[in-house]
C-alpha cells in the first residue's frame, strides 16, 4: 500500500492474583520496570487493576501482530515477577467496582469529578484500533458508513457476560456500563467533516468538553491523530481474536474508501435504527439475530458477518491480511470469550474457574518472554 491505512491497536487488561482470581490494584508496581521495557506503549489507566499496552504505528497487520502480541508477552512477563497474571476481557467476573483504587492522576481525578459514579463504577477493558486516514473529509464519510458495520464486529469480541459475581445475560456487558456515559455510542452521521468540526468547536465553546478526547464514541476521528479510531469492542481474550478484528476494520476502511474513488456510495442508516442492532449484538452476540435493513428482515448474525466477510474481499490480498481476516471463520465456529466463560461457569459453576480460563487464553499463542531486541521499542 501507499503508507494509507496504517494500524494501531490498543489493548486494555486486568491484573488479577492467579490463586484467587480476584483483580489487583498493583499497576504502579508494573508501569515503573515496564516503562524501561516498553517505553510509551504501556501506561495506567484510571482504574489501578487495569493496564493498557499499545502499539505504534503499524504499516501493515504482520508488523502489528508481532507488537500487540510482544506487548502481551511484556506485560504478561512482569506481571509474573510479581505474582500476578494478565487477562483480557471487558469486565471481571466477580471483583467489584467498589474495592479498585483510582490512579493518582490529575486527568483522571478531572474525570471522576465531572462524571462521579459514572467515572468510578467503569470497570471495563477495551479494544481500540486505529486506522491510517489522512484527509479529514474523507476520515468523516467513511466514518459515516462504517457505522453500519459496527454491531457485527462487535458479535465478533464480545467478552464481558459477568457483572460482580452474576451472569448478566448479556454477551457484552461492558458496552452498556460505558454507554452511561456522556457522548458515547453510536454517533449520527456528519454531512462534511466542517460540520463535525462544527459540533466539537460548540461543545469546546459551552464548556462541555475541553477537547474531542471527550468524545468516546464508537468510532471517531481521532483529535490529535490522522486515524479513524474503532472503539466499540470488547478486548478478546486471544490475541489471534484481535489481530483478526483490527483486519477487518483496516478491510472495512479501504473497501469503503474504494468506493469513494468510484464516486459510489454507501447507504446511510440513523443511529435510532443502528443502535437496534448494536442492542441484539450486545445482548445475543453470535447466537443472535440482527437487522438487514436493505431486505427490511431478521436475519442470523453469523449470516451478515458471512456477507461482510464477502464485502471486504477484494481488497484482503493487497493489505497482505488474508490469513488474519480468515481467522473470523474460526471466531464464528468456536464462538467467542463470552460464550467461553459461560461454557466454563455452566460446567464448573464457579467463577475462578472462569478466570484461570482467562488467563490461559489470554496468553494462548503468545510467547512467555519479550522477542530478542524488542525492549524499549
Amino acid at each position: 500500500m501507499d503508507g494509507k491505512y496504517t494500524l494501531g491497536i490498543e489493548e486494555e487488561f486486568q491484573i488479577v492474583d492467579p490463586e484467587s482470581g480476584e483483580l489487583r490494584s498493583h499497576v504502579s508496581e508494573i508501569l515503573e520496570e515496564g516503562r524501561m521495557l516498553l517505553g510509551e506503549q504501556i501506561k495506567p489507566e484510571m482504574i489501578q487493576s487495569m493496564v493498557e499496552v499499545g502499539t505504534g504505528v503499524c504499516r501493515d497487520i504482520e508488523e502489528a501482530r508481532r507488537d500487540i502480541t510482544n506487548l502481551r508477552a511484556g506485560i504478561s512477563m512482569l506481571a509474573r515477577k510479581r505474582g500476578l497474571a494478565v487477562v483480557a476481557a471487558s469486565t471481571h467476573p466477580f471483583s467489584h467496582w467498589q474495592d479498585q483504587k483510582i490512579f493518582d492522576n490529575e486527568r483522571y481525578e478531572v474525570i471522576v469529578e465531572e462524571n462521579q459514579m459514572l467515572a468510578r463504577s467503569l470497570l471495563i477493558f477495551g479494544l481500540h484500533v486505529h486506522v491510517g486516514m489522512s484527509d479529514p473529509e474523507r476520515t468523516i464519510h467513511i466514518m459515516n458508513a462504517a457505522r453500519y458495520f459496527l454491531p457485527h464486529v462487535l458479535c465478533l469480541s464480545t467478552s464481558s457476560p459477568f457483572w460482580l459475581g452474576n451472569n448478566t445475560g448479556l454477551k457484552s456487558y461492558r458496552s452498556k456500563i460505558f454507554e452511561k456515559f456522556p457522548r458515547s455510542g453510536i454517533p449520527d452521521h456528519f454531512s462534511s467533516h466542517g460540520a463535525f468540526k462544527s459540533y466539537v468547536e460548540l461543545l469546546v465553546k459551552t464548556k462541555c468538553i475541553e477537547d474531542g478526547k471527550k468524545i468516546y464514541w464508537d468510532v471517531r476521528p481521532h483529535p490529535f491523530f490522522p486515524t479513524l479510531e474503532f472503539r466499540v469492542c470488547d478486548v478478546p481474550t486471544r490475541v489471534d481474536d484481535t489481530i483478526a478484528i483490527a483486519a477487518l476494520f483496516q478491510a472495512i476502511v479501504v473497501t469503503l474508501d474504494r468506493l469513494l474513488d468510484r464516486n459510489l456510495g454507501f447507504r446511510l442508516y440513523r443511529r435510532m435504527l443502528l443502535q437496534e442492532n448494536k442492542w441484539r449484538a450486545v445482548r445475543y452476540g453470535l447466537g443472535g439475530k440482527m437487522i438487514d435493513f436493505g431486505k427490511q428482515t431478521e436475519v442470523p448474525a453469523r449470516d451478515l458477518i458471512m456477507e461482510l466477510l464477502e464485502f471486504v474481499d477484494d481488497v484482503l490480498d493487497d493489505l497482505g491480511s488474508r490469513k488474519e481476516v480468515e481467522h473470523i471463520h474460526t471466531i464464528l465456529e468456536r464462538g467467542t470469550s463470552a460464550d467461553e466463560q459461560l461454557r466454563v461457569y455452566e460446567e464448573t459453576g464457579d467463577l475462578k474457574e472462569v478466570v484461570k480460563m482467562l488467563i490461559e487464553r489470554t496468553m494462548e499463542n503468545v510467547p512467555r518472554e519479550l522477542a530478542a531486541g524488542s525492549q524499549g521499542t
